[in-house]
């Protein structure tokens, strides 16, 4: 399905004048079956000396219309008399639009706008589509009802309205700064004043090679905020992985990271070695906890989470130093492992807990409530709806806990997700606009 590189123009009445034509702001378009607020295209209409309000804009045919047909698209005309269209969809699928414009003279003008629904999720009224990218893996605030989002499939920062589904405002492509052509498959993200330290996962891929990227944490400075937030680069260190392997071969080899690093071995097993979670321990701006999905402590089934607080964390990216680590904490979350953790400025956590396995779309998914204090417990504060196309993996902020029926938003990674029922992974799919994360607002009980 793929749109004509520019309008077909039609003759008819009227020779003496000239055929109008039709830009679209994007050939290719996404939504979802029961979503609201998904994106839209804008259509740009002319004909020389012809105001453009005076021409018609209108659905000539639909190649499915089981997915959306032409009374399923609405139009609405701009100040400047073009149309920005949004479609409702029907069913998951894709479909081709033919867009007709016709002119003064009856001269006509074509363009193909080629349409892609993803199913009804449980929470489809709430839902908002990020679109771009279909691998969120962690996510900033950054004010302005807008947040910085990292993909693990690349080395780019999305910034995007939270309220809103469509493309990001702004992008920023880091890998040229940090040195690598691949992805160093960013988890997690924490920040400190207008510093965000962001991580790598630490471990192998997913076929049990070592990949250098993958072995870094670095930061970014933030400027300004909400729409007009800028991101800059400012310093990496390519050596945590290494720093944590030393440390535990010290203590007696407690969570077997030498093992789980080991040529051959996949990150995502229960003895795996895996990092998800990033953030500051309470009060400080230079111990940060590393969260891991992987390994569980001890690595049997039911252990608890891990999680380990690096007290340096400033001096290791900024200077370069070898990491210190504090007592590390483990924690009983159902089984579950650590996908985020994130705290608001009163120092309350929430750590968002999943599975550790590779393929867990099915697995259930928990917020916890924390104080960030090693040897206490959390507890649990919701359950998180499974099955729909993609795992949550970032927590956007976190509200203040002591209110009842506060909400957070969270943010999935679907970049395994079938999300148009063809069998391709999101990630595969061939055109950004297509690829899309899920942000859903969940009350905490």
């Amino acid at each position: 399905m793929t749109a004509p590189a520019s309008a077909q123009a039609v003759s008819g009445p009227g020779q003496g004048l000239a055929a109008p034509t039709i830009t679209l702001s994007a050939t290719h378009l996404s939504g979802a079956v029961g979503a609201s607020g998904d994106p839209a295209v804008t259509v740009d209409v002319e004909q020389p000396g012809i105001p453009a309000g005076f021409l018609r804009l209108r659905v000539l045919s639909s190649s499915n219309p089981a997915v959306a047909g032409a009374r399923d698209v609405r139009q609405v005309r701009t100040p400047d008399g073009n149309r920005r269209l949004t479609v409702t969809p029907r069913a998951q699928g894709y479909t081709d639009l033919t867009l007709e414009v016709t002119g003064r003279g009856g001269k006509t003008a074509t363009a193909t706008l080629s349409y892609a629904a993803s199913a009804r999720t449980a929470d489809a009224a709430g839902t908002r589509y990020l679109t771009g990218s279909s691998d969120a893996s962690a996510a900033v605030d950054v004010g302005g009802g807008h947040v910085l989002v990292a993909d693990d499939e690349s080395n780019v920062l999305r910034l995007y309205d939270r309220s809103r589904s469509g493309a990001p405002v702004k992008t920023w492509d880091l890998g040229p700064a940090l040195g690598w052509k691949k992805e160093s498959d960013i988890e997690g993200a924490a920040r400190v004043g207008d510093t965000v330290y962001w991580t790598g996962s630490l471990g192998n891929n997913k076929d049990g090679k070592y990949k250098a990227e993958r072995n870094t944490v670095f930061t970014t400075r933030i400027t300004g905020s909400g729409a007009a937030t800028e991101v800059a680069f400012t310093a990496a260190y390519k050596g945590l992985r290494e720093d944590l392997v030393a440390w535990d071969a010290a203590n007696g080899n407690r969570y077997g990271f030498a093992a789980g690093t080991a040529a051959g071995e996949v990150p995502k097993q229960i003895d795996g070695f895996n990092v998800e979670g990033l953030e500051f321990a309470p009060g400080s701006t230079t111990t940060a906890y590393l969260g891991f999905r992987a390994p569980l402590a001890p690595a049997v089934p039911g252990g608890k989470a891990l999680v380990v607080p690096v007290t340096n964390i400033d001096r290791v990216v900024a200077n370069g130093a070898r990491a210190v680590f504090g007592t590390p904490v483990e924690m009983d979350l159902g089984g579950l492992a650590v996908r985020d953790i994130r705290k608001n400025a009163a120092d309350q956590y929430l750590i968002l807990a999943g599975s550790w396995a590779a393929d867990d779309n099915s697995d259930p998914y928990a917020l916890y409530q924390w104080d960030g204090i090693p040897g206490h417990a959390p507890r649990k504060r919701a359950d998180l709806p499974t099955g729909d196309p993609g795992g949550w993996e970032a927590v956007v902020n976190v509200p203040d806990l002591r209110v009842r029926g506060a909400r957070v938003q969270l943010i999935t990674d679907s970049g395994s997700a079938d999300l148009y029922g063809d069998g391709t992974e999101a990630k595969d799919l061939p055109h950004p606009e297509w690829k899309k994360s899920r942000s859903a607002w969940f009350t905490l009980r």
